[in-house]
Formats: structure tokens, C-alpha cells, sequence
């Protein structure tokens, strides 16, 4: 039932657009693994082998901490509307600060919002889809808005100030570098 593939196809490319959450999943050599839901319009195909994700404010940045000690990166969508399927990304990852030169290419393809911390491109290297005949359907209604709401109480200097006081390290004790 599961295909493999080098890259993602026009199909699966826009399958991935019609999705409203995925979920991202890293790990350090060692340490705790993390898995996130995530939505929003926050990722979006740059190509049939890249990716790159948005990544908002929260109350954790595991994702930037694994990725400086291994770049592996693995995201995943599931149908819960419409026919069944599962789709797992995997590939190397990196991160791409407010800081960096990257980040006004990135910002052109993805409009970072008040409260965006990185973008995370991932290089593919395998998709697999699977049957997903498990997986419950369930009707979308809305994104959330309290993330934004959050952020614009904060407003820009209180964000940066989160990062400092909240996503400097992992929970496992590695550094974020989200403040360079």
C-alpha cells in the first residue's frame, strides 16, 4: 500500500496545498523527539524536492535545537477530508532567522506574520504515502486566531523578549541560537 518517491509530483504538491495541518517531527543524537501539529498556511512547495515552513512563536523551539545537532527532518499530512492517505516528508533541514540573508527570499515566498520566529527549509530525500484507512475524517472550520492575537498584545519587542526569556533551549537543554 505505501509508494516511495525522490520527490514530491504535481499530485502530491497539490494535495499538500488543500491540507490545513501537518505535523513536523526532529530529533537531536540524543534527548527527547518532538512532533508538532502546525497550521495556518504556513508551509507552502518551493520545488518538487523543497519545502519551507513557516514557524511561528510558541511556547517551545525544539525544531531549531534538533536541527543544529541533526538536520533530520520529517513532516507529515493526513486526509482527514475526502479520500484516505497519509503523506511523510523526510530530508535535511535548516533554519533561517529574521537575521540571516535568506530571510527576505524566504519572506517574498512566505509572508512572515507578526510573531514569525524561522523558516525552516527542508531538502527532500524521500515521500511515502500510505493508505491512511484509519485515520477519522473530520470537518475543518477554522484556523485559530489566538496565536496572532497573542502576538500583536506582545507586539514585536515582547516577542523578541519571549525568545529570550522562553525559546533559548530546548527542553532537553540544547541551544535554539534563536537570538544568534
Amino acid at each position: 500500500m505505501a509508494e516511495q518517491f525522490d520527490v514530491l509530483s504535481d499530485e502530491l504538491q497539490q494535495w499538500i496545498k488543500e491540507q490545513h495541518i501537518f505535523f513536523v517531527s526532529t530529533a537531536a543524537k540524543d534527548g527527547r523527539i518532538n512532533l508538532s501539529p502546525k497550521g495556518q498556511d504556513s508551509i507552502m512547495v518551493v520545488s518538487e524536492s523543497e519545502l519551507l515552513w513557516l514557524n511561528l512563536t510558541g511556547s517551545g523551539n525544539e525544531t531549531a535545537a534538533h536541527l543544529i545537532d541533526s538536520n533530520r527532518m520529517t513532516i507529515m499530512w493526513c486526509a482527514f477530508e475526502g479520500p484516505p492517505r497519509i503523506l511523510r516528508v523526510y530530508g535535511q533541514a535548516d533554519a533561517i532567522h529574521p537575521r540571516d540573508p535568506e530571510w527576505q527570499a524566504c519572506a517574498k515566498l512566505l509572508p512572515p506574520p507578526l510573531g514569525a520566529r524561522q523558516y525552516f527549509r527542508l531538502h527532500i530525500q524521500m515521500a511515502q504515502t500510505s493508505c491512511g484507512y484509519a485515520v477519522p475524517q473530520m470537518d475543518y472550520v477554522e484556523d485559530r486566531k489566538i496565536l496572532s492575537m497573542w502576538s500583536e498584545k506582545r507586539g514585536q519587542d515582547g516577542i523578541e523578549q519571549y525568545w529570550q526569556d522562553a525559546n533559548q533551549v530546548s527542553i532537553d537543554g540544547f541551544p535554539t541560537k534563536i537570538t544568534g
